[in-house]
């Protein structure tokens, strides 16, 4: 056993670390909650990801991504997170796809995956990749609003159905329900969203945007991940 792995099959077992390392797994959205999920699931030694950002790392982005580094401003978040991981772990097999996942494009970004994890912002592109995924027979697990809060014990996975609370929740099980889709699994917060003040001029289209800690959005990556291993393990 390699040592880099050797916490991690103490508690897993041979079995189950194998099993890991031969899955490929895709990360849509690298932002506050995907950007940690990534390196997590590398951490836990599933053997080939495949990342999907569009957006470049920005200074707002310093307080709670974990790509986000003075070092990195400007530059794609899917390049970036990649490189990390490699630092991490040379042996990985990563593969950074710097673009817009929509469904125009879609076939350009799906793959023999054997799970994916929805961490995109934009409802649209939310919808039509959880369809896909759904029609594709391909494990999915989608995250929503983690903006706005800032109690991460009141994270929590459960199907969509289930979800309280949650304002984006409401929106895609409406969606998903017209699509003929009842159920997903989700990581959701129960919390009522903060009053955020907003800065004097807030970004091109946009009439407001959300605030962030860092300990939400990180805390809901690190369950995705919970989430895909112990589902890719049968743990």
């Amino acid at each position: 056993m390699n040592e880099r792995n050797i916490r991690t099959w103490m508690l897993l077992g041979d079995e189950r670390v194998r099993r890991l390392q031969s899955s490929h797994v895709a990360v849509f959205g690298l932002g506050g909650v995907g950007s940690w999920c990534a390196e997590a699931l590398a951490r836990s030694g599933v053997g080939r990801l495949t990342l999907v950002d569009s957006d470049t790392v920005s200074q707002s982005n310093l307080n709670r991504q974990l790509c986000a580094l003075t070092s990195t401003l400007g530059k794609p978040k899917a390049e970036v997170v990649r490189s990390r991981l490699l630092d991490l772990n040379p042996d990985l097999c990563v593969n950074a796809i710097v673009g817009l996942y929509d469904a125009a494009h879609r076939d350009e970004f799906f793959a023999d995956y054997d799970y994916i994890v929805d961490a995109i912002d934009l409802v649209s592109c939310k919808l039509d990749l959880i369809e896909t995924a759904k029609n594709r027979s391909i494990p999915i697990v989608s995250a929503l609003g983690t903006g706005n809060k800032c109690d991460a014990s009141q994270l929590k996975i459960s199907d969509i159905k289930k979800t309280s609370g949650c304002p984006l929740a409401r929106v895609v099980r409406k969606e998903l329900r017209q699509r003929g889709i009842e159920h997903l699994d989700v990581v959701f917060s129960t919390e009522e969203a903060m009053e955020a003040a907003q800065p004097e001029t807030p970004p091109p289209g946009r009439r407001s945007v959300p605030g962030s800690l860092v300990w939400v959005p990180a805390s809901a990556g690190l369950l995705l991940c919970q989430h895909v291993v112990r589902s890719l393990t049968a743990l």
